[in-house]
């Protein structure tokens, strides 16, 4: 019926903000009522094969601190977070059912357990709810590309190119207007805490160089700060392979790995900057940066499911290894590479690691331990504050060789230490 009140939940995933966000201006836009939900899937607190969980406390921990910001947004717009501890699988069935809801709004993934999910979610909601997916994670939008996707280039620089030339990246959607207070459900969902995770409380490494919260509060405060404040950004082309201190690099990714900031903020923030204050090579190169995400999420867009096989993309043989001990001398940065146990050493003692730092360790891991090097992506996803599915499984298979590299390099470690830590400062800080 056309007179029929409409409902809309938005199920929330790796999309955790409110300001440029399609789900949240059309539901806003079109619907009487709006909701939100999101699930902590157990899945992805489980222990791993490996020995370590699937999700450590660093990255739980951001999480945690992100719907925090997120729910008090939210409420300032009148609309609940609906936060669960079940899979969304049983609970967006029930919240469907008791909220009346007739719109479901949520974020296309195409990952394997991500794909489990929704379709699961699908199949056990009635056909007359209507159902509305869109891609809301990356700069140039699938729609805008100039090519088909099982066209896209195996080489980055050629993809690169043609979106800087034939593509554009969309405007931000404008900030939503607030619901009638009568929108808000009169029930408080809380939000887990660390020890419901089976994590202890912990402090932070004073010297960590990712000392900041979780949440797009605190990520549009490190955009005004990295851009505006410090103007660090103008110099980003020089200090990117640095090791020390929160600044070499914007740290943004966290931010944009849960979806707390899209793509999209930081690319036009970058562009009134470049306007108004420097345009320069260091502010092409986040942008050039933010182009390189997206190429990975449309490498697994394209591949699919072949990002996780050992033969990766390429369908390329090795021998590898998945020896135990070798596995947690790397781990526990106790290889014979001090270079490698150092940059080891900070990401088990913060969830974070350099760009460079990543790079090192797993070529050390692939190429000279010959280790499965699916095991070291899983390892990172463990750890990593900004894990993200995309970038972590396409720049370990990019560095195996089984990715899109067409060099297939291996990195002299002793080479990388000398150029990049030279008066081993970085080594000294986390090797005792």
């Amino acid at each position: 019926m056309q007179n029929e009140k409409k409902n809309a939940l938005i199920w929330l995933r790796k999309d955790l903000r409110i300001s440029d966000h399609y789900g949240f201006y059309n539901a806003s836009k079109n619907c009487e009522k709006v909701f939100a939900y999101f699930s902590f899937e157990p899945d992805n607190f489980e222990n791993t094969k490996w020995g370590f969980k699937k999700t450590e406390k660093f990255r739980t921990l951001f999480l945690i601190q992100t719907l925090t910001c997120l729910k008090d947004e939210l409420k300032k717009k009148n609309i609940t977070l609906i936060v669960d501890i079940k899979s969304a699988i049983i609970g967006i069935p029930k919240v469907i059912d008791s909220l009346k809801i007739t719109d479901l709004f949520y974020q296309n993934e195409w990952t394997k357990e991500e794909n489990n999910v929704s379709d699961s979610i699908k199949k056990s909601i009635s056909k007359e709810i209507k159902i509305h997916t869109y891609y809301d994670q990356f700069l140039y939008h699938p729609n805008d590309i100039s090519f088909q996707l099982d066209a896209l280039p195996e080489v980055f620089t050629i993809f690169r190119k043609s979106c800087e030339k034939n593509s554009f990246v969309r405007k931000i959607s404008p900030e939503i207007k607030a619901l009638p207070k009568t929108n808000l459900i009169d029930e408080e969902f809380t939000i887990p805490k660390l020890k419901d995770f089976g994590f202890s409380e912990f402090y932070h490494v004073p010297f960590s160089a990712f000392p900041f919260k979780g949440g797009s509060k605190s990520g549009h405060s490190r955009i005004k700060n990295y851009l505006w404040d410090t103007k660090k950004i103008s110099t980003y082309k020089e200090t990117r392979n640095g090791l020390v201190g929160k600044d070499y690099s914007s740290k943004f990714s966290p931010w944009l790995a849960n979806g707390s900031l899209s793509a999209r903020e930081i690319y036009w923030q970058i562009k009134d900057f470049e306007s108004k204050v420097k345009k320069n090579q260091s502010t092409y190169w986040m942008i050039f940066e933010l182009i390189w995400r997206d190429y990975f999420k449309y490498v697994s867009l394209k591949h699919g499911n072949n990002i996780f096989r050992l033969d990766g993309i390429l369908k390329k043989r090795y021998n590898w290894k998945s020896d135990h001990k070798i596995l947690m001398s790397w781990i526990n940065g106790e290889t014979i590479e001090p270079f490698v146990n150092a940059n080891m050493t900070e990401l088990k003692k913060t969830g974070w690691m350099s760009n460079r730092g990543r790079q090192n360790v797993a070529s050390f891991f692939s190429k000279h331990l010959f280790m499965d090097w699916r095991i070291g992506a899983a390892y990172f996803e463990s750890q990593l504050i900004d894990y993200d599915v995309h970038s972590n499984y396409g720049n370990w298979m990019y560095v195996s060789g089984v990715g899109n590299d067409p060099r297939d390099r291996k990195f002299d470690i002793s080479w990388q230490s000398e150029k990049y830590d030279p008066q081993k400062q970085f080594q000294k800080l986390w090797i005792k």
